[in-house]
C-alpha cells in the first residue's frame, strides 16, 4: 500500500465537506499539474493519505483511502487531466501542521516539507508513521 497527501484549501474543499460525502467519496478533481497527475495515476483503490487543509492553517487534518482508480477528470474535455475518488476514514486526533513537520527532524526529506506548493504527493512509509504519531492515531 503506497501513501499519499492531498492538499485543499478549506475554503474551496474542507475535510468536513470530504467527509459529508460519506462512503461514495468525492472526485478529486481539477488538478492540473502534471506532477500532481502523474502522482495520482500511481494510485490504486486502498491507498491512504493525509488531507492537508492549506492556506492559513497548513494542517493535515484527517485520514483519506482512494475509492475509485484513476479515471478523467470531469470538470474537463480536456484527456490529459485524470483524477481519482477518495472517501474520509478518520480525523486526526490533533492537526499536524507545516511548522511541526518542519521542526521534526526526522520528516525532512518529506515533500511536503520541501514542496509545500505540490497539490497531491507521496508520502513514505516512515513519513506515514510520523505523522500519525504526531496527529495521535494510529497507524493505519
Amino acid at each position: 500500500m503506497a501513501h499519499w497527501l492531498f492538499k485543499s484549501e478549506p475554503s474551496t474543499w474542507s475535510w468536513d465537506d470530504q467527509v459529508e460525502k460519506g462512503d461514495t467519496g468525492e472526485e478529486w478533481d481539477g488538478v492540473r499539474n502534471y506532477q500532481a497527475r502523474n502522482n495520482m495515476r500511481l494510485m490504486q483503490i486502498g491507498d491512504l493519505g493525509f488531507f492537508y487543509h492549506s492556506q492559513s492553517e497548513k494542517a493535515v487534518v484527517g485520514i483519506v483511502e482512494i475509492c475509485a482508480p484513476t479515471h478523467p477528470d470531469s470538470t474537463t474535455d480536456d484527456p490529459r487531466w485524470d483524477c481519482v475518488d477518495i472517501r474520509a476514514v478518520r480525523p486526526l486526533a490533533q492537526p499536524v501542521t507545516l511548522a511541526m513537520c518542519k521542526a521534526d527532524a526526522r520528516l525532512a526529506g518529506m515533500v511536503l516539507v520541501n514542496n509545500t506548493r505540490l497539490s497531491v504527493q507521496p508520502v513514505s512509509d516512515e513519513e506515514w508513521r510520523i505523522v500519525c504519531e504526531l496527529g495521535g492515531v494510529p497507524v493505519a
